[in-house]
């Protein structure tokens, strides 16, 4: 059976979001730094970066809850923030966290934010947060004080609020910050579900794990630039390929991949190494382990991982805490 949670592969051409030579200035600071991104409509898009790489001012950009010193921006297809009162009635976003009232019940916390939005009919209210509750799956706890609610729950019903109203575009800043595993794959199940229904998701996240398991796209910042961007197997791929090779002759191994100009490290199965080189190359080293004798139990080539490609771009590590 499909997993339900996997990364959707279908997306437009059409661009949810656009931008063309962003940049923000903090004095001398450049936040962001002429970036150009590309969400495709229908996608799920992970927006990566360690802390201070740009990603929250790019989305404070893009929400109109600061201004661009430079470039240009379109959402859903129009110009920003010219257009921000047509536009953001159609787009869903939960910034640095949700904040609620705690003594009010999660349902009365959703009602006091309908309320607020002058886009969203009254006559239909109760329903619409009774619809948003079950949606992300607090229903059960909609009458529950809100300091009661466990963190995921928090989160939950942060992105209940972001859907009181339909939404074409949905933004999400760490959705999945500090949460335990359970409460992770819930946020990613419902974000699962909310790309079946045709919502474009841009997830900003430092979970690489979690980006790979529900992105289609992602982009990489790291200090206010755009380093990649683009489906997650064209990001990957580009990464440096490694192959695996099992056997009990480790020592003899590594001394024929030696000989073909790989540098191999030894494993407890039996050698490793990085594989720069064009698609014949596993067979031909299959033939050169097979011609000295060695005995060959399997080999494997296997693709960059997004981490691995986020430390090939960026040259550091990544900071999955947050």
């Amino acid at each position: 059976m499909p997993d339900s949670t996997a990364p959707k592969s279908s997306a437009s051409t059409e661009a949810a979001i656009e931008t063309t030579a962003l940049t923000k200035t903090f004095g001398r600071q450049r936040a962001v730094d002429g970036v150009d991104l590309r969400v495709p409509r229908g996608s799920v898009f992970g927006f990566l970066g360690p802390n201070g790489s740009g990603k929250t001012s790019t989305i404070r950009m893009l929400l109109g809850l600061t201004q661009a010193t430079s470039g240009d921006i379109r959402l859903l297809g129009a110009p920003m923030p010219g257009d921000l009162r047509r536009v953001l009635p159609r787009v869903g976003a939960l910034v640095e966290g949700p904040a609620f009232a705690p003594f009010l019940s999660g349902r009365a916390n959703l009602h006091r934010l309908d309320t607020a939005d002058r886009d969203a009919p009254s006559a239909s209210r109760r329903d619409r947060v009774d619809a948003a509750l079950d949606r992300v799956g607090l229903g059960h706890a909609a009458d529950k004080k809100a300091h009661a609610y466990s963190l995921g729950m928090k989160q939950r019903l942060g992105i209940a609020g972001a859907l009181l109203m339909p939404r074409e575009l949905l933004i999400l800043d760490e959705p999945s910050n500090g949460l335990d595993p359970q409460g992770t794959r819930e946020v990613r199940s419902l974000i699962g579900s909310l790309a079946d229904d045709g919502t474009t998701v841009f997830v900003s996240s430092h979970l690489l794990s979690e980006i790979e398991q529900m992105c289609s796209h992602v982009a990489v910042m790291s200090a206010g630039r755009l380093l990649t961007q683009g489906t997650l197997d064209e990001v990957r791929r580009h990464g440096v390929q490694r192959i695996v090779v099992t056997t009990p002759d480790g020592a003899e191994a590594a001394a024929v991949l030696a000989g073909l100009g790989l540098e191999a490290a030894t494993t407890p199965a039996g050698v490793s190494a990085e594989l720069p080189v064009d698609d014949t190359e596993p067979e031909r080293i299959t033939a050169a382990l097979v011609a000295a004798g060695v005995r060959v139990r399997g080999l494997q080539v296997t693709g960059a991982t997004l981490e691995d490609r986020f430390v090939d771009l960026t040259g550091e590590g990544f900071d999955v805490a947050g």
